[in-house]
Protein backbone atom coordinates (compact mmCIF):
# COMPACT_ATOMS: atom_id res chain seq x y z
CA UNK A 1 0.00 0.00 0.00
CA UNK A 2 1.24 3.54 -1.13
CA UNK A 3 1.78 6.30 1.68
CA UNK A 4 -0.81 8.12 -0.37
CA UNK A 5 -3.55 4.88 -0.01
CA UNK A 6 -2.11 4.43 3.59
CA UNK A 7 -2.89 8.48 4.07
CA UNK A 8 -6.53 8.21 2.38
CA UNK A 9 -7.54 5.24 4.43
CA UNK A 10 -6.77 7.00 7.79
CA UNK A 11 -8.04 10.59 6.73
CA UNK A 12 -11.16 8.94 5.63
CA UNK A 13 -11.78 7.13 9.44
CA UNK A 14 -11.32 10.25 10.82
CA UNK A 15 -7.66 10.99 11.33
CA UNK A 16 -6.89 14.63 10.76
CA UNK A 17 -3.59 14.18 11.10
CA UNK A 18 -3.23 11.87 8.18
CA UNK A 19 -5.55 14.60 6.65
CA UNK A 20 -3.18 17.29 7.35
CA UNK A 21 -0.10 15.19 6.06
CA UNK A 22 -2.34 14.16 2.78
CA UNK A 23 -2.51 17.63 1.15
CA UNK A 24 1.54 18.43 0.84
CA UNK A 25 1.34 15.17 -1.26
CA UNK A 26 -1.19 15.75 -3.47
CA UNK A 27 -1.15 19.43 -3.51
CA UNK A 28 0.91 20.00 -6.92
CA UNK A 29 -0.89 17.23 -8.84
CA UNK A 30 -4.50 18.75 -7.95
CA UNK A 31 -3.18 21.81 -8.61
CA UNK A 32 -1.88 21.14 -12.05
CA UNK A 33 -5.37 19.52 -12.66
CA UNK A 34 -7.02 22.34 -11.94
CA UNK A 35 -4.63 25.03 -13.39
CA UNK A 36 -5.08 22.78 -16.72
CA UNK A 37 -9.28 23.07 -16.35
CA UNK A 38 -9.17 26.22 -15.56
CA UNK A 39 -7.03 27.14 -18.72
CA UNK A 40 -10.16 26.69 -20.75
CA UNK A 41 -12.32 28.79 -18.70
CA UNK A 42 -13.00 32.35 -19.79
CA UNK A 43 -10.90 35.31 -18.25
CA UNK A 44 -12.37 36.48 -15.14
CA UNK A 45 -13.35 33.85 -13.31
CA UNK A 46 -13.77 33.94 -9.80
CA UNK A 47 -12.15 30.95 -9.10
CA UNK A 48 -8.88 30.73 -9.54
CA UNK A 49 -6.58 27.35 -9.58
CA UNK A 50 -5.74 27.49 -5.64
CA UNK A 51 -9.21 28.18 -4.56
CA UNK A 52 -10.49 25.04 -6.47
CA UNK A 53 -8.00 22.85 -5.45
CA UNK A 54 -8.64 23.70 -1.37
CA UNK A 55 -12.77 23.53 -2.02
CA UNK A 56 -12.29 20.51 -3.70
CA UNK A 57 -10.10 18.77 -1.61
CA UNK A 58 -12.33 19.84 1.59
CA UNK A 59 -15.12 17.96 -0.44
CA UNK A 60 -13.27 14.65 -0.95
CA UNK A 61 -11.20 14.36 2.88
CA UNK A 62 -12.88 12.67 5.16
CA UNK A 63 -16.17 12.35 4.03
CA UNK A 64 -15.01 8.48 2.07
CA UNK A 65 -12.92 6.33 1.35
CA UNK A 66 -10.80 5.83 -1.63
CA UNK A 67 -9.07 2.62 -3.63
CA UNK A 68 -6.14 4.01 -4.59
CA UNK A 69 -4.67 7.17 -6.14
CA UNK A 70 -6.43 6.35 -9.13
CA UNK A 71 -9.93 6.61 -7.47
CA UNK A 72 -8.87 9.80 -5.01
CA UNK A 73 -7.89 11.09 -8.58
CA UNK A 74 -11.04 10.15 -10.49
CA UNK A 75 -13.17 11.58 -7.19
CA UNK A 76 -11.08 14.94 -7.15
CA UNK A 77 -12.05 15.73 -10.81
CA UNK A 78 -16.05 14.57 -9.79
CA UNK A 79 -15.31 17.26 -7.04
CA UNK A 80 -13.79 20.37 -9.51
CA UNK A 81 -16.70 19.74 -12.03
CA UNK A 82 -19.58 19.49 -9.16
CA UNK A 83 -17.60 23.18 -7.60
CA UNK A 84 -17.76 24.35 -11.61
CA UNK A 85 -21.15 23.91 -12.38
CA UNK A 86 -22.43 25.30 -8.78
CA UNK A 87 -20.79 28.25 -9.65
CA UNK A 88 -21.80 28.78 -13.41
CA UNK A 89 -25.55 27.66 -11.77
CA UNK A 90 -24.54 30.72 -9.37
CA UNK A 91 -23.57 33.08 -11.61
CA UNK A 92 -27.03 32.87 -13.84
CA UNK A 93 -29.29 33.53 -10.49
CA UNK A 94 -30.70 37.18 -10.94
CA UNK A 95 -29.38 37.63 -7.33
CA UNK A 96 -25.92 37.50 -8.90
CA UNK A 97 -26.49 39.13 -11.87
CA UNK A 98 -27.29 36.41 -14.01
CA UNK A 99 -29.75 38.35 -16.38
CA UNK A 100 -26.70 40.91 -17.03
CA UNK A 101 -23.84 40.55 -19.01
CA UNK A 102 -20.08 41.10 -17.70
CA UNK A 103 -17.79 43.54 -20.36
CA UNK A 104 -13.89 43.46 -19.42
CA UNK A 105 -12.79 46.75 -19.92
CA UNK A 106 -9.99 45.53 -21.62
CA UNK A 107 -12.00 42.90 -23.97
CA UNK A 108 -14.98 44.48 -25.15
CA UNK A 109 -16.52 42.04 -27.17
CA UNK A 110 -16.10 39.73 -24.32
CA UNK A 111 -19.39 36.91 -23.61
CA UNK A 112 -18.87 35.25 -20.29
CA UNK A 113 -22.80 34.40 -20.06
CA UNK A 114 -22.02 31.95 -23.16
CA UNK A 115 -19.67 30.52 -21.64
CA UNK A 116 -21.46 29.78 -18.75
CA UNK A 117 -24.69 28.66 -20.53
CA UNK A 118 -22.35 25.98 -22.27
CA UNK A 119 -20.35 24.89 -19.23
CA UNK A 120 -24.44 23.80 -17.59
CA UNK A 121 -25.44 22.50 -21.28
CA UNK A 122 -22.54 20.09 -21.01
CA UNK A 123 -23.42 19.30 -17.60
CA UNK A 124 -26.47 18.30 -18.44
CA UNK A 125 -25.52 16.55 -21.42
CA UNK A 126 -23.16 14.59 -19.51
CA UNK A 127 -25.24 13.50 -16.27
CA UNK A 128 -27.51 12.20 -19.32
CA UNK A 129 -24.81 10.10 -20.91
CA UNK A 130 -23.79 9.10 -17.53
CA UNK A 131 -27.31 7.28 -16.92
CA UNK A 132 -26.42 5.58 -20.09
CA UNK A 133 -22.81 4.75 -19.69
CA UNK A 134 -21.00 5.72 -16.42
CA UNK A 135 -17.60 4.59 -17.22
CA UNK A 136 -17.68 6.85 -20.15
CA UNK A 137 -18.85 9.35 -18.89
CA UNK A 138 -16.45 8.87 -15.84
CA UNK A 139 -13.70 9.10 -18.90
CA UNK A 140 -14.99 12.68 -19.84
CA UNK A 141 -15.03 14.05 -16.34
CA UNK A 142 -10.95 13.56 -16.14
CA UNK A 143 -10.14 14.25 -19.29
CA UNK A 144 -12.53 17.66 -19.56
CA UNK A 145 -12.72 18.75 -15.91
CA UNK A 146 -9.47 17.43 -14.33
CA UNK A 147 -7.32 17.73 -17.39
CA UNK A 148 -5.87 14.52 -17.86
CA UNK A 149 -4.54 12.61 -20.76
CA UNK A 150 -6.10 9.95 -22.18
CA UNK A 151 -3.37 7.64 -20.27
CA UNK A 152 -3.72 9.10 -17.32
CA UNK A 153 -7.40 8.34 -17.11
CA UNK A 154 -7.00 4.49 -18.49
CA UNK A 155 -5.07 4.49 -15.72
CA UNK A 156 -7.46 6.02 -13.05
CA UNK A 157 -9.97 4.16 -14.38
CA UNK A 158 -8.31 0.80 -14.61
CA UNK A 159 -8.62 0.38 -18.16
CA UNK A 160 -5.98 0.00 -21.79
CA UNK A 161 -5.06 3.28 -22.95
CA UNK A 162 -6.64 1.30 -26.50
CA UNK A 163 -10.66 1.22 -24.72
CA UNK A 164 -10.06 4.73 -23.46
CA UNK A 165 -9.59 5.96 -26.93
CA UNK A 166 -12.16 3.80 -28.11
CA UNK A 167 -14.73 5.47 -25.17
CA UNK A 168 -13.35 8.91 -25.71
CA UNK A 169 -13.80 9.32 -29.85
CA UNK A 170 -17.26 7.74 -28.86
CA UNK A 171 -18.40 9.80 -25.99
CA UNK A 172 -17.12 13.12 -27.85
CA UNK A 173 -19.41 11.88 -30.56
CA UNK A 174 -22.29 11.10 -28.21
CA UNK A 175 -21.96 14.62 -26.46
CA UNK A 176 -21.77 16.41 -29.76
CA UNK A 177 -24.96 14.82 -31.10
CA UNK A 178 -26.49 15.88 -27.96
CA UNK A 179 -25.21 19.42 -27.75
CA UNK A 180 -26.00 19.93 -31.16
CA UNK A 181 -29.51 19.15 -30.67
CA UNK A 182 -29.42 15.64 -32.72
CA UNK A 183 -30.48 12.35 -31.19
CA UNK A 184 -27.61 9.85 -30.85
CA UNK A 185 -28.26 6.98 -32.84
CA UNK A 186 -29.49 4.25 -30.24
CA UNK A 187 -28.33 1.47 -32.75
CA UNK A 188 -24.48 3.22 -32.83
CA UNK A 189 -24.31 2.19 -28.64
CA UNK A 190 -24.79 -1.57 -29.44
CA UNK A 191 -22.31 -1.12 -32.35
CA UNK A 192 -19.38 0.93 -30.40
CA UNK A 193 -16.44 -0.42 -29.24
CA UNK A 194 -16.37 -1.30 -25.30
CA UNK A 195 -20.47 -1.11 -25.81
Amino acid sequence: MTPITQLLDAAAAGDRQAAADLLPLVYDELRRLAAAKLAHEKPGQTLNATALVHEAYLRLVGDQSFNGRGHFLAAAAEAMRRILIDNARRKLTEKHGGDRRRVELDDIESAAPERVADLLALDEALNKFAAEDPLKAKLVTLRYFAGLSVEQAADALGISRATADRYWSYARTWLYCELAGNEPNPGSRKNSPGA
